[in-house]
């Protein structure tokens, strides 16, 4: 059985590479996954207490977030959110109902359909939001991408 640190690994230019990891990469990973674990926690647990599902936040945040635009196709967002097309038809359904969302013609597809945020999802996103800032705030170290240790490559163990 081949060891952790035997394992093949893929580099930033996508070929594989055999560089092992060291017992602090190990740990650094573990961090990492620690703190996006944690995050992620305290994010359901938030919006469900201000009577969303954890679903309904991120496809709000979707819709703000979206690049150059305030609205965006069902489409745009289950790539966005990386559900099937008929998933974010049902969640996109929800949150319609309770008035975070519309729908509106797209001015240039008929076959599409713009999901815009009212003052309501605005209102709620804008709360939520700034409490998920503010632990991001809180976690940033635990947060912060992990340094490689590579033994040998002269870069003193950084890359």
């Amino acid at each position: 059985m081949e060891a952790w640190s035997d394992v093949l690994m893929v580099g930033e230019d996508g070929r594989a590479g055999t560089e092992p990891l060291t017992k602090q990469d190990f740990e650094a990973l573990a961090r990492f996954r620690f703190g996006i674990r944690r995050y992620l926690r305290f994010s359901e647990e938030t919006v469900r207490d201000h009577g969303l599902a954890p679903q309904q936040y991120v496809l709000l945040l979707a819709l703000k977030g979206f690049p150059d635009r305030e609205w965006a196709t069902v489409r745009e967002l289950a790539d966005r959110l990386q559900l099937r097309h008929h998933s974010v038809v049902e969640l996109i359904n929800r949150a319609q109902r309770q008035g975070f969302v519309q729908r509106a013609p797209h001015l240039d597809d008929a076959r599409a359909v713009r999901v815009l945020l009212t003052e309501s999802g605005e209102a709620i996103l804008g709360r939520l939001s700034a409490l998920h800032r503010d632990e991001l705030r809180r976690m940033e170290l635990a947060l912060s991408v992990p340094t490689w240790h590579d033994e040998g490559d002269g870069s003193g163990g950084r890359r």
